[in-house]
């Protein structure tokens, strides 16, 4: 009896001594903002706004904590951040033909260095947790060839970029999820260039002019304007743009086999520029040139885009379903935890102006809710830059028109004058044009 007696007092002990020293479990670390839930909006000069930056939101809250910006140059817009969200790079565009990108250790919330890059990019990517980012710059130069264009291998943390592998008219670049193999996008091109970047490379990297492939560099053809893709595992499901890009034929989803660089199967959508995989279903979006009434519903604008629902489930997908959007060049996409799905794009056609509500308002956002089928046109004006969702808030972050709005994805309608929702005027007040905005912490 004694001895039992003994035996539960020490484990006791042990239990306690264990929680005293955070054995049970462990306390998150506050970075020095002092926020446990961050966000970062890129914000650029403005005519009342002299210097730009990275802002700090409460992600909580909604709110601008008293917290200084991080430094990212007097212009900074697009951001890529880290699968584990531990480093954050941005582009400056200060200086519009030689951009540089600022790169952030979050967890410190210090700076790790800047590159210039050798012209304009709108395509960044970090693939793991590692400090190797990759730019796509069109209009980079190689030494000897005739032609421009380029992936920029940056070390973010020595800050300097450490090979430029030659990709003509590189426009856009995507990563599978260790880093080991990048697809690369050309302007006006049929085919999709392959890039194995983890191998070691030479400070100018000329692999894809050889013939045939190589073990750093293939490209494969039998594409139609292929512009972005979504990887899932050994799968690519590449956009062929099609005719909204200058191609010869419609647009469509080309299912690619990374491991053999096969085009298993080709899905004809409608328009194709950007998607989204949400379990087994792919949404594509885009905006077609031969199909682009706004059947369905009551607007001034005489074009519209359309989205595409593809279940890919079945052994030979096909679109079930499609929805008409707003017009433009469809470049973000996004889906709150309760399945309101956020399509953005740029270049679109505005409709009316927010300052006065009383006639139509529309701009470059759709938000469609994929529960229902209901397509909502928010009314707000501009370009979308950002999207930003959580998974344990019914709230979707948008930066469209240079303004970073807050939606309530609940009732499809942005926060407007009502003061018991979490901003009275559904804007967080950043001076400045917001260009991009990412979450720091996963919640």
């Amino acid at each position: 009896m004694k001895r039992s007696v003994l035996f539960l007092i020490a484990g006791l002990c042990a239990v306690a001594s264990l929680i005293a020293c955070g054995g049970g479990s462990k306390k998150p670390k506050i970075p020095p903002s002092g926020l446990h839930y961050r966000v970062l909006a890129s914000q650029s000069v403005s005519s009342t706004h002299t210097f730009g930056g990275l802002v700090f939101i409460n992600g909580l809250y909604d709110i601008l904590p008293r917290v200084a910006p991080l430094p990212a140059g007097g212009s900074p817009g697009l951001m890529a951040i880290s699968p584990t969200r531990n480093i954050l790079a941005a582009v400056d565009t200060s200086t519009p033909a030689t951009p540089t990108v600022y790169a952030i250790n979050t967890v410190n919330e210090s700076s790790l260095g800047h590159i210039q890059l050798p012209g304009p990019t709108s395509s960044v990517v970090i693939p793991t947790a590692s400090s190797t980012g990759y730019a796509a710059v069109a209009t980079a130069s190689v030494n000897g060839y005739s032609f421009v264009g380029g992936v920029e291998v940056m070390d973010l943390t020595a800050g300097a970029i450490v090979t430029t592998v030659a990709v003509t008219n590189a426009q856009t670049v995507v990563s599978n999820s260790t880093g080991t193999q990048l697809l690369v996008f050309s302007n006006d091109s049929d085919s999709v260039t392959l890039l194995a970047p983890t191998l070691v490379l030479p400070p100018v990297d000329t692999s894809c002019l050889t013939n045939p492939p190589n073990a750093v560099c293939t490209i494969v053809s039998g594409f139609s304007r292929p512009v972005y893709a979504i990887i899932n595992g050994g799968t690519a499901y590449v956009l062929n743009c099609g005719f909204q890009c200058g191609g010869s034929k419609p647009a469509s989803v080309a299912i690619f086999d990374l491991g053999t660089n096969t085009i298993t199967n080709t899905i004809p959508v409608d328009a194709a520029t950007m998607a989204f995989l949400n379990g087994s279903t792919l949404y594509v979006a885009g905006t077609s040139p031969t199909n682009h009434a706004c059947t369905g519903q009551t607007t001034a604008s005489t074009s519209c885009g359309r989205l595409s629902i593809i279940d890919l489930s079945s052994a030979s997908p096909v679109v079930t379903g499609t929805a008409v959007i707003t017009d433009g060049y469809h470049d973000r996409m996004d889906i709150s935890i309760n399945g309101q799905l956020f399509i953005g794009s740029h270049d679109c056609t505005n409709i009316g102006n927010a300052n006065n509500p009383s006639s139509e308002v529309r701009g470059c956002l759709t938000i469609f809710n994929t529960t229902n089928g209901q397509v909502v046109i928010p009314p707000d004006n501009g370009d979308v830059n950002g999207l930003q969702s959580f998974t344990t808030r019914w709230i979707e972050y948008v930066a469209e028109g240079g303004n970073l709005r807050v939606y309530d994805t609940t009732k499809d309608i942005l926060f407007i004058n009502n003061y018991n929702d979490y901003l009275p005027t559904g804007t967080i007040p950043i001076v400045g044009y917001v260009g991009d905005v990412k979450a720091i912490d996963f919640f």
